[in-house]
């Protein structure tokens, strides 16, 4: 099949919702081709067309895995997957007008940065489809981003809670909260976005950044300098009283994902305000996840490792290297500089291959560890699966073909 490239459009749907163009980049057809065959296999193994789940995931991978299907379908033009918007649970809870958000997100404020995100880019491909539904897709983002907004206070340093229980304040969560509130206001949807993005780009930057240029995984409460009592019985409430240094060890790992989402929020304020600066504090960070998150110049989580009965990565940490790739496809679209794109266009050719020939089956599924072939210690499910098609659709967009 001949691969058509349709690029989104400037515009709104209905005079209501104005959709994001990427930065036009020639798309690898060989490379879209494997992320097709991929996303096939990932949907006949582990896509439940009765409740629109997969199962093996979770909210927010399920979130993460129909943002990838409909980002790959964008970058080829065609509709194998067109169907899964409507079916999934996340898009049908969007075309159900009474839905109750807040019972679905149950609190966790991060699982609904990544539901925002997944509806936007299902209410992209409707439009770049001209299909008439986008419009409750983007509604029911709305309707999330201002729950997550609504969960912002000046406690601890500031930022948004990580959830509604308000135990802790942690990277993810505001580094989502700046992407969103960037790409919202460069969607048109208003001022506030733009102030929240200002905000939020303050406190993820000062509150969560580490001397060797990643980000922790849960760091905003971790800023000695915010540390006051209400903070020490907000940590001892989700830990125990007897919270102690090694449990703050244990949340300042510096996983991919986290590098990634701060990158692509970046770069989104940077097209918003025209502050290149932005640029380059991303890149220290993307730069920082190349030298000392890899190995033999391949992503690798601290919980990965390629022999059997060694470090096992959990059921969220599986898909992360995939986040970290398609977030630098955010980055590079926002960017939109030659330069930058030149400069990481080898590293994401380097990650597809890894996925290709050291994660994938014989049965076109991925598994969790990239950086050298599988001795029995790389884990098959949605997310590992997922993570190695977001691989594939960055480096067909921006790698080499």
């Amino acid at each position: 099949m001949m691969l058509g490239i349709r690029l989104i459009t400037l515009g709104t749907l209905g005079g209501l919702f104005a959709s994001i163009s990427p930065a036009s980049a020639q798309q690898c057809a060989a490379t879209l081709q494997t992320a097709l065959a991929v996303a096939h296999t990932l949907q006949n193994h582990y896509y439940n067309t009765g409740n629109g789940m997969y199962n093996g995931g979770s909210l927010w991978t399920d979130a993460n895995t129909l943002e990838d299907l409909h980002n790959l379908m964008l970058a080829t033009g065609t509709d194998d997957f067109a169907s899964v918007a409507d079916n999934s649970f996340i898009g049908r809870s969007a075309l159900n007008p009474n839905t109750n958000w807040n019972s679905i997100l149950a609190g966790s404020n991060d699982d609904a940065g990544w539901i925002v995100l997944s509806l936007w880019k299902m209410g992209d491909y409707k439009i770049n489809r001209g299909i008439s539904n986008a419009n409750a897709y983007f509604n029911a983002a709305n309707t999330i981003y201002n729950i997550i907004a609504g969960q912002y206070d000046n406690q601890c340093g500031g930022g948004v809670w990580w959830s509604t229980a308000h135990t802790y304040k942690n990277a993810v969560t505001n580094e989502l909260f700046l992407l969103l509130s960037a790409q919202g206001f460069r969607r048109g949807f208003g001022q506030n976005y733009l102030d929240n993005a200002n905000k939020a780009s303050r406190i993820s930057m000062h509150h969560s950044f580490i001397p060797n240029a990643l980000y922790r995984d849960a760091g905003l409460e971790l800023a000695q300098e915010h540390r006051n009592e209400e903070c020490t019985r907000a940590l001892q409430r989700w830990f125990g009283a007897g919270y102690m240094s090694e449990q703050r060890a244990v949340l300042q790992t510096t996983w991919t994902y986290n590098q990634g989402v701060i990158a692509s929020g970046l770069a989104e304020l940077a097209a918003a305000t025209g502050d290149k600066s932005l640029l380059a504090q991303a890149e220290i960070t993307l730069d920082a996840t190349i030298a000392l998150l890899t190995t033999n110049n391949i992503l690798r989580e601290s919980c990965d490792n390629a022999a059997s009965g060694q470090a096992v990565c959990n059921q969220d940490q599986q898909i992360f290297k995939g986040i970290w790739t398609k977030h630098v496809q955010y980055y590079l679209d926002a960017a939109n500089d030659a330069t930058r794109t030149a400069k990481y266009r080898p590293f994401l050719g380097s990650q597809e291959s890894a996925v290709f020939h050291f994660g994938t089956n014989a049965n076109n599924d991925v598994g969790s560890v990239w950086y050298a072939a599988n001795q029995g210690g790389s884990i098959f499910t949605p997310k590992s699966s997922a993570s190695g098609l977001a691989a594939h659709v960055a480096a067909a967009k921006y790698g080499p073909c």
